[in-house]
């Protein structure tokens, strides 16, 4: 990673709102980027984006990717060399009730974005996130490489795996490693597993729904407490965008392809691990029992193979799984503590990433 990079860059980045859009939209403003942000408004209140001023400094234009001629009228006005495309319906149950949004958002905002990017001059890199949930999910006890069958027996899954076909085939359409000496843009999609976090208020997500347990003193019900999941810090897979869309810039067609960026193997753990961690990290009497509710479906073990992402662009987690959960329930506590603090303590959490990301290379 070299924060050098970023001084100055033009950056678009859609999804700033969101919970990990704000963790990079104030990473890379700290680093000086020129940066430009296009979202809805925050999705949650509280929201991470509002309570640590996250906009402040920002071009920050708050309208919706599925209206494709403002969309395009916006990234060509603001002519950035660098687009990262986070903006989703980020959410598996809500796509259950909601899947025509989900699909409309997740893919055809993908292709609004593409389209309109290749109408636009002097882009350099272009960067789509998914989710590790966009692979044909098998069970498997080792992890999902870049190049395994994509899939999805939900509606946000599914829109996932469509997102990465839709950006294959824009790429080898319009934006082809071949002819890259015409274009000049390299195209990239990263996947990464399920982030937590200070900020993160969503609904039915883990995190959110502890912490608001314990703050509210109630038990809390957990649905699927033996699903594994691959858990890290937002920070991690963040960085690791940051670092592939500096080998798209500077070497181009050689980096532009799908990749990975998980925990290690140790930190895929248990739904009822992160529960007990969190109690214990917060000394409240706090409990949890399984929601015997019927549900809709959500896989069982899902685990990403990051050798890749490692091998070639030298990133690897910096923070395990406990780690992650101390900075995170450090992060509430600020929240609930000295709210007018958080940018400055969100900061501080990036900068102590940084050096401990540093310190392990």
């Amino acid at each position: 990673m070299n924060p050098e990079f970023w001084k100055d860059k033009k950056v678009f980045l859609t999804g700033h709102t969101g919970f990990k859009g704000s963790w990079l939209s104030l990473w890379l403003k700290s680093l000086g980027a020129d940066l430009t942000g296009y979202s809805l408004p925050p999705p949650t209140k509280p929201s991470f984006f509002e309570l640590a001023q996250v906009g402040d400094g920002v071009t920050s234009l708050l309208k919706d990717i599925r209206d494709f001629k403002t969309f395009s009228t916006a990234l060509k006005d603001r002519q950035p060399e660098i687009v990262i495309h986070m903006a989703a319906q980020p959410l598996v149950r809500y796509s259950y009730e909601n899947p025509v949004e989900t699909y409309e958002t997740n893919v055809m905002g993908t292709v609004h974005l593409l389209e309109a990017a290749r109408q636009c001059s002097g882009i350099k890199a272009i960067l789509v996130v998914t989710s590790d949930k966009c692979y044909e999910n098998r069970a498997w006890h080792w992890g999902y490489r870049e190049n395994e069958a994509m899939g999805g027996s939900d509606p946000y899954s599914s829109s996932k795996g469509c997102t990465e076909l839709v950006a294959q085939a824009m790429q080898k359409s319009f934006f082809s490693n071949d002819t890259y000496d015409q274009h000049g843009v390299a195209v990239a999609t990263a996947r990464a597993g399920n982030a937590i976090g200070g900020g993160d208020w969503s609904e039915d997500r883990l995190v959110p729904d502890i912490i608001s347990g314990i703050l509210e003193g109630k038990e809390i019900d957990i649905r699927n407490p033996q699903a594994i999941r691959p858990w890290q810090h937002a920070l991690e897979p963040l960085g690791g965008y940051m670092m592939l869309v500096e080998k798209l810039v500077e070497e181009g067609p050689a980096y532009a392809e799908a990749w990975n960026f998980g925990p290690e193997n140790a930190d895929c753990q248990p739904v009822s691990y992160l529960a007990e961690k969190i109690i214990r990290l917060w000394g409240d009497s706090a409990r949890w029992k399984q929601d015997m509710n019927q549900h809709p479906h959500e896989a069982a073990f899902l685990k990403l193979d990051c050798s890749k992402a490692k091998a070639r662009l030298h990133w690897k987690p910096a923070w395990n799984v406990d780690r992650a959960l101390e900075e995170t329930v450090s992060w509430y506590r600020e929240c609930q503590n000295r709210p007018e603090n958080l940018r400055a303590f969100s900061l501080q959490q990036i900068s102590s990433y940084m050096k401990d990301f540093s310190s392990q290379s």
